[in-house]
């Protein structure tokens, strides 16, 4: 039976000591506790051992614990999004860390339009360049980003997200998300108009010391909080 509040205090606790080591304010980077496969009392758990933002992988999946738990913790769509289930999350989100094609930004920015809102979103790069990994390659991000602040006003671009390969030696996971800073360094730099370069959304349960230590705001921690769970539900 997993503690779902020792386990949440024990990660928050290993983010700050890592990023003392690193010289950062633990204060700037955001737990965000991944439900998938979890049920709602377990987040009704996690809830109250003051987390405060759930990610989500599947859009349906967050629309009905959305149903039940409403604004009670705020709910981030971490996963692949098609563009046929946005109408499903548009009005629920605070994130969208998946924006990885056009044809998807622009279903995001009318669904928004229709509702008056501007959904912050992350660009989801595959650094790594693995096959079975969603995103873009590096080299298409910067035209992308441009692209969307130039043609979709309902979309704001806050940073980048990606997932390193998960057996990976520890040099190879740290080289990802170093390359992905640099890359969001360099965007920044750029000065592009509505495009802000304040979050990276780095790190698992595996590798998320290794993602703080190399500048992520936000890590994606499920299997660490919630235990492992059966990915076949």
């Amino acid at each position: 039976m997993e503690n779902i509040r020792e386990n949440i205090e024990s990660i928050r606790k290993r983010i700050a000591d890592v990023a003392k080591r690193a010289g950062r304010d633990a204060d700037d980077i955001k737990l965000i506790a991944v439900t998938k496969t979890v049920d709602v009392d377990k987040v009704e758990e996690a809830i109250a051992a003051d987390a405060l933002d759930a990610g989500e992988n599947k859009p349906q999946e967050l629309a009905r614990k959305y149903e039940v738990l409403g604004d009670k913790i705020r709910w981030h769509q971490i996963g692949s999004l098609q563009t046929n289930k946005v109408k499903y999350i548009i009005d629920k989100v605070c994130m969208i860390h998946s924006l990885d094609r056009e044809g998807l930004a622009e279903e995001i920015d009318k669904r928004a339009n229709k509702i008056g809102r501007v959904i912050d979103c992350l660009v989801q790069v595959n650094i790594s360049g693995e096959e079975s990994k969603h995103g873009m390659s590096r080299e298409e991000v910067e035209p992308f980003v441009r692209l969307v602040a130039e043609k979709y006003p309902n979309i704001k671009i806050k940073g980048l997200m990606t997932m390193a390969p998960f057996d990976a030696e520890r040099d190879e996971i740290r080289k990802v998300f170093r390359d992905l800073k640099e890359l969001s360094d360099e965007i920044n730099n750029m000065n592009i108009g509505n495009v802000e370069m304040n979050e990276l959304s780095m790190g698992m349960t595996n590798d998320f010391e290794i993602a703080v230590e190399e500048g992520a705001t936000m890590v994606r921690v499920g299997t660490a909080i919630f235990g492992k769970r059966n990915y076949n539900k």
